[in-house]
């Protein structure tokens, strides 16, 4: 009788250390379970946590590009305005003003900063591709440095990065500030022509020709007026 209960208490411990070994292994795997489950909500919370901050980011960067854009439009706006008989007005009266010995505006040359922060701007440009930051930068270096031979060539490459992006009245605004309000500086000539061309993206084809032919009769002899010219004849075909 004792030999035929002890096979069967064996059984039974066997059994009990069974249950106990799936007891644990069920208890080990609820707490991982557990902790996955917290990570995924940890994890959850920080991913939500960064779409409102890239929600908030976006929307001031949003007003505040709008906010600048209306800046522009409103001194694109004034110095179209402006009487064409103004000493810093149109190429016309600068090419006037050489004309009759009258020197034309004498641009304040850059600080060793202002070229720092210019070549950053470049950078972004040329070699980073990353065009909404250099569209932040440009405007940055506008509100810093006004009036300065390179603050012209921050509103001519603020006009070439809106190009790029296809956002031409945003473009077309920048290109007209040069145009018209620095017509005697260096970068009229290519402001002129971009202005051309942007125009003739937005469909107006009549006033592309009249800034190409603007480049030709008022900035001969640059690259400008031959890259003008080539429009025309391409377009008379």
């Amino acid at each position: 009788m004792a030999q035929s209960v002890s096979p069967a208490f064996q059984d039974n411990a066997s059994e009990a250390e069974r249950k106990a070994g799936n007891s644990q292994a069920n208890a080990e795997l609820f707490y991982m379970i557990q902790q996955l489950q917290g990570e995924v909500r940890r994890l959850q919370g920080r991913v939500e946590e960064q779409r409102n901050l890239i929600d908030r980011l976006t929307k001031q960067s949003r007003d505040r590009y709008i906010d600048l854009d209306q800046r522009i439009l409103k001194l694109s706006e004034k110095v179209s305005e402006a009487p064409a008989t103004s000493s810093e007005g149109t190429a016309d009266s600068a090419e006037t003003a050489e004309n009759s010995g009258v020197k034309t505006r004498i641009y304040r040359q850059p600080s060793d900063k202002e070229r720092t922060d210019y070549q950053k701007i470049q950078t972004l440009i040329h070699q980073e591709k990353n065009y909404d930051q250099a569209i932040n930068g440009l405007y940055d270096f506008i509100d810093e440095y006004e009036e300065g031979d390179l603050t012209v060539n921050a509103y001519y490459w603020l006009g070439e990065v809106y190009l790029v992006e296809e956002q031409l009245e945003q473009a077309r605004q920048a290109f007209t500030i040069v145009a018209t309000r620095y017509g005697d500086h260096r970068k009229a000539p290519d402001a002129v022509y971009k202005l051309g061309v942007t125009l003739d993206r937005l469909g107006d084809k009549e006033q592309a020709r009249g800034r190409m032919q603007t480049v030709i009769r008022d900035y001969p002899n640059t690259s400008a007026a031959e890259l003008a010219q080539k429009y025309l004849d391409s377009n008379n075909g």
